[in-house]
């Protein structure tokens, strides 16, 4: 992101975004015409489409649940968050732990007028406007100081985002992973998964597809061995890098992605 650039504030309907089509495939309702439309075309090309958000939905919930749980975070800082839905990372830290607290971050001013709506009344939770490539901004806001204990272990999750923003030395997925781990006190964890495609025409047609129709707002679909970089330096959790919804199930018969033509790829790394 170009230094100094400043965020939008206002909403544009017209255009679709990733976070309004991500609410549309949930069965949410903060979302408009023309996110419906990006999605009924994307779907003719990659039909698993929603059933790989909805996947994604519940790896979020699992991973929240088990970090909180089993490894005992209390703190979470959430890159490129959403609209709120049911079973927010709040929701779930904080049901294992009230006073669990929880920073969300996004660009999209959508999310940031209905997330401080949904938390008004949340002392242990806060939403942030910004590009989640800020990592200084994000690192030293007000909010994230008043609820992050840097020193202690975070969770800090960039769950199927980076597929959003495209490569670059200094902010590309890779580049962002390693300047946020160096921050992070050992203990800490950051989960990290994308969209890729083992078929370069799937990536290509949806690379092209979601940089044209958000108006450049995309980075690219990539490949299981270009997310196995991100957790360069980190333990990964069992059981490793999957598809998410192979990522400790809660039941055999949970749901699964039935079909390949792109998945959700990623999983859990500690810092020792």
């Amino acid at each position: 992101m170009e230094p100094g650039k400043q965020l939008s504030t206002s909403i544009d309907a017209t255009v679709p975004t990733a976070a309004r089509m991500y609410d549309y495939y949930l069965g949410g309702k903060d979302n408009y015409a023309s996110d419906r439309a990006a999605c009924e075309q994307l779907d003719k090309v990659v039909p698993s489409t929603r059933a790989l958000a909805l996947n994604n939905r519940r790896f979020l919930q699992r991973v929240v649940r088990t970090l909180a749980e089993e490894h005992g975070i209390r703190q979470f800082l959430d890159h490129g968050s959403g609209l709120p839905t049911q079973n927010n990372v709040h929701q779930v830290a904080q049901s294992v732990d009230p006073s669990s607290r929880v920073v969300y971050v996004d660009n999209d001013p959508m999310v940031l007028v209905h997330g401080r709506a949904l938390l008004d009344q949340n002392d242990n939770t806060a939403v942030i406007h910004a590009d989640m490539r800020e990592t200084e901004g994000i690192f030293s806001h007000p909010d994230t100081k008043r609820l992050i204990d840097f020193s202690q272990p975070v969770a800090v999750l960039f769950n199927s985002v980076f597929h959003c923003i495209p490569d670059s030395d200094t902010d590309g997925p890779l580049a962002v992973a390693r300047r946020v781990r160096e921050r992070l006190a050992p203990g800490s964890c950051m989960v990290m998964c994308q969209l890729v495609s083992e078929d370069p025409e799937v990536r290509k047609f949806v690379t092209d597809f979601m940089d044209q129709a958000t108006q450049g707002h995309w980075g690219r679909v990539r490949q299981e061995k270009d997310v196995v970089e991100f957790f360069e330096g980190l333990e990964v959790l069992e059981p490793g890098l999957v598809e998410v919804s192979t990522w400790r199930p809660d039941t055999e018969v949970a749901p699964r992605q039935l079909t390949q033509e792109w998945i959700e790829f990623g999983g859990v790394g500690r810092l020792g």
